[in-house]
């Protein structure tokens, strides 16, 4: 694989069965990469390991007097040269390829995982951890893939130098084989403490990631409420708790490195000491000497490769556990599908709850959780993140259906939708019957003047399609930015459009404009509003109430305030006092001896409750009722 090559068509199945089982899997998907990296890493490394050779031939061949051998040797170097520059040059760029295709091939798994969650991602991991998985991590996991074959070219070399120096000269040559294991082995006591504190530095940074973003998401809210010096007391506290933590891991990795230096030195002391002997013996040539000392002074430069895959595999584990806790997340149901990829038409009907939206109306759900309405939201669209009863679309279980199928069929729109960065025009490029114009969402969704402020904030910007948005629509309001993700979704017009509450962040008079444009641009086309709002479920053909996980009431919004108090205690939020007060009096009616005409008596029954009405606390959603009848 190379990088012109990327994305993956497809980057595979992982084993996230743990953290080292993922990398083993991302080593094996890469065994072209690593194998072609091994064998620049071994013609680099032994060439480098070579010289010592040539060096101690050309001492020799001086020392002889001998011209050929001197001229020969000085060939050998040339060759040794050549690969040693050869051999990293490839080296670098195999090791470089093997990084980068093995991060995108981990960001493309964590995407598709993201994108078959949906929602369901960020209940299940936070959000701040996603997000370190999908940048730091990437890197670490990277790093060690990377790092493999370098290490395992530079251990061969050492084993290949280790013996041919048994050969070439035992007398000194079991002095650097008993010595070399030593080296290489000396930091493995401290590895388990290292990796602890890597782990324990990578969990504190994760929870300082997770804290920014949250603070970061929440920046309008924090301002709004004095909150934001509290927020930034406790990032500062976990940014430092990052640092002290850091530090301690790199006194871990210090002390390596300082042994890592400290041992091949004592074993060069080693070597010189009773190479010296030897020599005063007579039992080596001044060559062999400088050929063993030169030999070990070169073994320092892949013996540091020991060190470097210690921290790669330390810092890539908890990296790697991450990653795969995330990638093991599944749906509860198949997003294969056993169906057809067909799109199903007809009345959108939920057999947990007994919701039921017939087609070609706008049904409005009113339901008295907040969370419970965005689960049921979730539930309609197919495909939820927890197991129930599938949700069924002209009598076809939507969770039946391909993953596709099913959004294509139903689109649901949380209610905290995100705008991506770009221009307008590209964040209203999304799939679509054709059948609705942009400029028609725009108008229906009321984004006029949304549209001014765009052009406003760009500069040379006449068209407002060419507007920029900046990440996440932050420069908009909080209703400007929900009227464009709801022109997004009406640009699409799929045959069934789910809203969970659309309307939240604006005021009445553009939410009863907001009402009336949906309405008569999804003339004809299934239409589901999860929402309290008064103006929104007067101009709604059905209405729903859904109470504890099940359908209570079904009616039109007028009549459902008059006849049902759960209902109206949720959309006028009717408090308990005043369901008390007018409890009694409908009891006090019920009890007094009627007489009179019939007329009579409703009348004066209609003239008390105007005045019990007049005088209790009005809300603004009931003055809303009363405007909109």
């Amino acid at each position: 694989m190379q990088i012109q090559d990327l994305p993956y068509s497809d980057p595979g199945v992982p084993d996230a069965r743990s953290g080292p089982r993922f990398l083993w899997w991302l080593g094996r998907n890469q065994l072209g990469g690593q194998l072609k990296a091994l064998a620049w890493g071994l013609l680099h490394f032994v060439s480098v390991a070579a010289l010592p050779f040539c060096v101690g031939l050309a001492v020799q061949a001086v020392v002889d007097r001998s011209g050929t051998r001197l001229a020969l040797t000085g060939g050998l170097l040339v060759l040794c040269g050549t690969a040693i520059a050869v051999g990293d040059t490839f080296l670098h760029r195999a090791a470089v390829t093997n990084w980068i295709t093995a991060a995108a091939r981990v960001q493309q798994l964590l995407a598709r995982k993201a994108t078959q969650l949906g929602s369901a991602l960020t209940r299940r991991v936070a959000a701040g951890e996603v997000v370190a998985v999908s940048t730091g991590d990437v890197e670490k996991i990277g790093w060690f893939v990377e790092a493999v074959s370098r290490f395992t070219a530079a251990a061969l070399t050492v084993v290949v130098v280790g013996v041919a120096l048994l050969f070439y000269l035992p007398a000194l040559g079991w002095v650097v084989a008993a010595g070399l294991p030593l080296v290489a082995l000396s930091v493995l006591p401290l590895l388990p403490r290292a990796t602890r504190r890597a782990d324990f530095q990578r969990a504190k940074a994760g929870r300082a990631t997770e804290l920014a973003s949250d603070t970061v998401a929440g920046l309008r809210v924090l301002r709004g409420i004095g909150g934001e010096d509290l927020f930034l007391d406790r990032y500062r506290r976990a940014s430092q708790e990052v640092r002290h933590a850091a530090v301690r891991s790199a006194r871990m990795w210090s002390l390596i490195s300082a042994i890592q230096v400290l041992l091949p030195g004592l074993l060069l002391i080693a070597v010189v000491w009773h190479g010296v002997h030897l020599a005063r013996q007579g039992r080596v040539t001044v060559g062999e000497l400088v050929t063993v000392y030169s030999a070990v002074m070169i073994l320092n430069y892949p013996l540091q490769h020991f060190t470097e895959i210690a921290m790669a595999y330390s810092f890539s584990r908890p990296s790697a556990k991450r990653a795969a806790r995330v990638l093991s997340l599944d749906r509860a149901t198949d997003t294969g599908g056993s169906r057809a990829d067909t799109v199903p038409a007809g009345d959108l009907y939920d057999p947990a709850t007994g919701l039921l939206a017939p087609a070609g109306r706008l049904t409005a759900v009113v339901c008295g959780d907040p969370d419970a309405a965005g689960l049921l939201a979730e539930r309609l669209g197919g495909h939820p993140a927890e197991a129930g009863a599938s949700v069924l679309l002209g009598g076809v279980p939507l969770d039946e259906l391909p993953l596709d199928a099913a959004r294509t069929a139903v689109l649901v729109q949380d209610k905290d939708p995100v705008l991506l960065s770009g221009s307008l025009r590209e964040l209203l490029d999304v799939p679509a019957s054709g059948t609705v114009r942009a400029e028609d969402a725009l108008a229906a969704a009321q984004c006029a003047d949304v549209l001014d402020a765009l052009v406003q904030g760009s500069l040379d910007v006449t068209d407002p399609l060419d507007a920029r948005i900046t990440e996440r629509g932050r420069s908009l309001s909080g209703g400007q930015r929900q009227r464009l993700a709801l022109a997004r979704s009406l640009i699409t017009d799929p045959g069934v459009l789910v809203l969970d509450e659309p309307t939240s962040a604006v005021d009445s008079h553009t939410e009863a404009r907001i009402a009336e444009g949906v309405r008569a641009l999804r003339s004809g086309r299934t239409t589901v509003v999860f929402t309290s709002s008064p103006l929104l479920l007067d101009r709604a053909d059905r209405v729903v109430l859904v109470l504890d996980g099940e359908v209570v009431a079904v009616g039109v919004h007028r009549e459902l305030v008059r006849t049902e108090r759960r209902y109206r205690s949720v959309v006028t939020r009717e408090t308990d006092d005043e369901a008390a007060l007018q409890g009694a009096a409908l009891e006090e009616h019920e009890a007094a001896p009627r007489g009179g005409a019939p007329e009579e008596n409703e009348a004066a029954l209609r003239s008390r409750a105007l005045e019990e009405h007049e005088a209790a606390p009005r809300s603004r959603a009931l003055e809303e009722i009363e405007e909109s009848a």
